[in-house]
C-alpha cells in the first residue's frame, strides 16, 4: 500500500512558523544583551562628552589666565619704564582701566575714550608723581656721613681665581682688608 502523499504546501507553512518562532526566541534572548551593550555605549559617550566639555572649560580659564598674566605683565613693565618706584600700588590703581582691544592691542578708558596704554600710564604717573622716586634723599633729622673717596685700587671679582699671580692676589687681599676695615668703621 501506498501512503498517501502529504502536500508539500501542507509542511511549508509549518516549517516557515517553526522558523520563524526560533528567529523570534533568538532575538529575544539577544535583545537583552544588545540593550546593555546600547547603555554601556551611551555612557561611555556621555563621559565622553563630559570629559570633553571640561577640557574646553579648563582651556577658556587656561587662555583667560594666559591673557590676565600677559596684561598684567605689560602694564608693569610700561610703569617701570615710566620710573615709578611704587609699581604694584600704581598697577593696582590703573588695571581695570586697560583691556585688550579686539585687535590684541592694551588700550584703557581714559577721559579722551579710548586712548594707547602708554599715553594713559605716561598721563597717569605725571598726575600721581608719589609714585616716582624721591627726588630729595634723607629729610629732617638726616644726618650727612662723611663721605670717602674710593681709592682707584678696586678690584674685579671675576678676575679673583685659582692659579692668579702672587702680586694680583696680594692687591686682592689688600682691597678685602681696606673694605672689611672700613665696614668695621661704619662707612
Amino acid at each position: 500500500m501506498e501512503e498517501p502523499k502529504k502536500d508539500s504546501g501542507d509542511l511549508r507553512p509549518i516549517i516557515q512558523g517553526v522558523i520563524e518562532e526560533f528567529v523570534r526566541a533568538q532575538q529575544i534572548k539577544a535583545e537583552p544583551a544588545y540593550k546593555a551593550e546600547l547603555l554601556d555605549e551611551r555612557k561611555r559617550r556621555e563621559d565622553l562628552e563630559r570629559r570633553m566639555n571640561d577640557l574646553v572649560q579648563e582651556n577658556q580659564r587656561s587662555r583667560q589666565m594666559a591673557e590676565e598674566a600677559d596684561r598684567s605683565a605689560s602694564i608693569r613693565a610700561e610703569l617701570q619704564r615710566l620710573g615709578v618706584a611704587k609699581v604694584d600700588l600704581a598697577y593696582r590703581a590703573v588695571k581695570d582701566d586697560i583691556q585688550r582691544g579686539d585687535d590684541g592691542r592694551l588700550t584703557a578708558r581714559g577721559g579722551q575714550g579710548e586712548v594707547p596704554v602708554r599715553e594713559y600710564l605716561a598721563q597717569f604717573v605725571q598726575e600721581n608723581p608719589e609714585l616716582l622716586p624721591a627726588r630729595i634723599t634723607g629729610g629732617s633729622g638726616m644726618g650727612s656721613a662723611p663721605k670717602i673717596a674710593a681709592s682707584g685700587g678696586g678690584i674685579d671679582l671675576d678676575k679673583i681665581r685659582p692659579g692668579m699671580s702672587q702680586e694680583d692676589l696680594e692687591k686682592a687681599r689688600q682691597e678685602i682688608a681696606r673694605v672689611a676695615s672700613q665696614a668695621m668703621r661704619g662707612f
